[in-house]
């Protein structure tokens, strides 16, 4: 089940020095990473008109102004979760349908763009060829970040209250077919986290996140492939 079975099998093979790493580049995400995700919503949306969050600090790459306990367990676990959602009032924004849409993405974009930085230090140290211990490990621990940012951008997108990629698709839908899907995103949750807890989207987050870390592989494998 997702990163708890990795470790087991790591466990279980005597490969501590990439339990190490994963664990390692895990928390970089946690403490680095998913703070960058929660501040671009936050700047996004001050930039928008709305100083809901910037009052509140969450502009701001502190992780406890972020962080959610059970969120960051899930990171650990099953190396997907979410961090304290940043507070925004419609009222206060420009164009607030649109505007929701952008401050909505701006947290998984951050991940992706995150992503292929982290991607293309991996490849540049993969590119001096050295049989070094550390060199491989500092290696595996950036392809480590990279893949668990994508793996949140990908379910942040996903079209499920209250993750990000709701609000994203709610500025193209219909308003007659929105709310009509709102009336039940608390049951539409409940399936959601019980998909995600018996492993049942591990195969769907996946697929679609192996295809993004090829997407944003093309320029740092053809730099320093």
């Amino acid at each position: 089940m997702g990163r708890i079975g990795d470790m087991i099998t790591m466990l279980r093979e005597g490969s501590y020095l990439e339990l190490t790493i994963m664990l390692c580049s895990t928390l970089f995400v946690v403490f680095c990473c998913m703070p960058m995700h929660e501040l671009a919503h936050a700047y996004a949306a001050y930039k928008c008109g709305d100083d809901t969050a910037k009052l509140k600090g969450r502009i701001s790459l502190n992780p406890f102004a972020h962080l959610d306990f059970l969120g960051t367990i899930m990171i650990f676990c099953f190396g997907i979760g979410y961090a304290k959602p940043v507070p925004v009032n419609p009222a206060r924004l420009k164009h607030p349908r649109r505007d929701m849409a952008l401050i909505s993405l701006a947290g998984p974009a951050s991940n992706l763009v995150m992503g292929f930085v982290w991607m293309c230090i991996c490849f540049a140290i993969d590119s001096l060829q050295s049989s070094n211990e550390g060199i491989i490990a500092i290696s595996t621990f950036f392809w480590y970040a990279a893949s668990v940012n994508v793996t949140l951008a990908v379910f942040n997108l996903l079209p499920v209250p209250p993750l990000d990629g709701s609000k994203i698709y709610s500025a193209i839908l219909p308003d007659k077919i929105y709310f009509k899907i709102m009336k039940y995103d608390r049951y539409i949750m409940i399936g959601f986290i019980l998909l995600l807890f018996t492993g049942v989207l591990d195969g769907v987050i996946y697929f679609i996140t192996n295809i993004m870390l090829s997407f944003i592989s093309i320029i740092p494998r053809a730099i320093f492939g």
